[in-house]
């Protein structure tokens, strides 16, 4: 019967339990009412959730058994460079997914040494650069998108103001500037990369064209 209960540490348990409250508290107002209430993606909550509770759970039992710090960083890294083959994963999403896969390892490494105001404020610091970054409006979200312009005649250096205009009267968006790209003589078209803030919103569909190498290579 003693041995039975061996199987099961109460303070142990109720650690691993609290921890990890705390930890899915801090990335959930880091995903929710950060990126999500900017982003208004959906597609990278499931992947930020699973990748910190992964991460949260694999370093706290590796931890608890001993393993050396250097080896569960080095277990951890390894989801830090994989790469998703189906999209490139945008540099604003993998920030978000480094600094939660951070925060999960800092809760799940933190021991005795650490006191609970100690571990507490670190994680307010990440909210707080957060909050402080997300509210700069310099920092705001660029959008880009790719235009076929067939007013050649405008792509000349001292008529650019004048195609600018013409571009935001025709597309009604607020272009804040634009790059001419490849230019078809015989077509009397010119690819041309519009920038324009969209309330740091995406618009994956941005994404989906035929002239890739010329977004990739501009």
């Amino acid at each position: 019967m003693n041995n039975m209960l061996d199987f099961f540490y109460p303070e142990a348990f109720i650690s691993l339990l609290t921890r990890f409250a705390f930890n899915l508290i801090i990335i959930g107002i880091i995903i929710i009412f950060f990126y999500f209430k900017k982003t208004k993606r959906r597609d990278y909550l499931f992947t930020f959730f699973m990748v910190s509770t992964t991460i949260f759970l694999m370093i706290y039992l590796l931890d608890s058994v001993k393993i050396q710090i250097g080896f569960a960083l080095g277990l951890f890294a390894i989801f830090g460079i994989l790469r998703y083959r189906t999209d490139t994963l945008p540099v604003r999403e993998m920030t978000y997914l480094f600094a939660i896969i951070g925060i999960s390892v800092i809760n799940a490494l933190s021991n005795a040494k650490i006191s609970i105001i100690e571990l507490v404020f670190t994680n307010l610091i990440f909210i707080g650069m957060f909050w402080g970054l997300e509210s700069i409006k310099k920092l705001k979200h660029i959008t880009s998108k790719l235009i076929i312009y067939e007013k050649i005649d405008l792509i000349k250096p001292e008529r650019q103001e004048e195609m600018l205009t013409d571009l935001r009267n025709r597309t009604g968006i607020d272009i804040e500037r634009f790059e001419i790209g490849q230019i078809d003589f015989l077509k009397d078209i010119a690819y041309v990369k519009i920038y324009y803030s969209n309330d740091n919103r995406e618009n994956m569909a941005d994404n989906i064209t035929k002239t890739k190498e010329f977004l990739d290579n501009l």
